[in-house]
């Protein structure tokens, strides 16, 4: 590594219903480097995913956009453009959850790649579950 070169790490995700484990995952992608961004899923990429968000992006971004860990949002519009981000940002990190592991390996010639463990008992889908019953 370059000396005096910022070590920007990248990750992406939805991000609704904000939780302790969103907040753990920042947390930890923040500590490995310099500048974290976060490629926040857009509603049109959330329906082609076949996924509905609480809030939409706007307040997703909003709400995101408070977290101390957080120096930059983008929104991430589709699959491919990960390796595009990689590239203009200068990335030397992506950071996913672990129940991606293997899913991003492709990326590992553009940077590092770090699954990180999730958080035990806590998902946004566990919590729409719950307020469903």
């Amino acid at each position: 590594m370059i000396k005096n070169k910022k070590i920007i790490v990248l990750t992406y995700g939805t991000f609704d219903l904000l939780h302790e484990g969103h907040i753990k995952l920042l947390k930890r992608a923040k500590k490995l480097g310099d500048y974290l961004i976060v490629g926040l899923s857009t509603d049109k990429f959330n329906e082609k995913k076949h996924k509905t968000s609480f809030f939409n992006y706007n307040k997703r971004k909003t709400i995101l956009s408070s977290i101390k860990y957080v120096d930059k949002i983008i929104p991430e519009n589709n699959w491919e453009q990960k390796k595009k981000d990689i590239k203009k940002y200068n990335v030397c990190i992506f950071v996913i959850g672990n129940d991606w592991r293997g899913k991003f390996d492709d990326l590992k010639s553009m940077c590092k790649v770090i699954y990180l463990p999730r958080t035990k008992n806590i998902s946004t889908s566990h919590i729409k579950e719950k307020l469903k019953k």
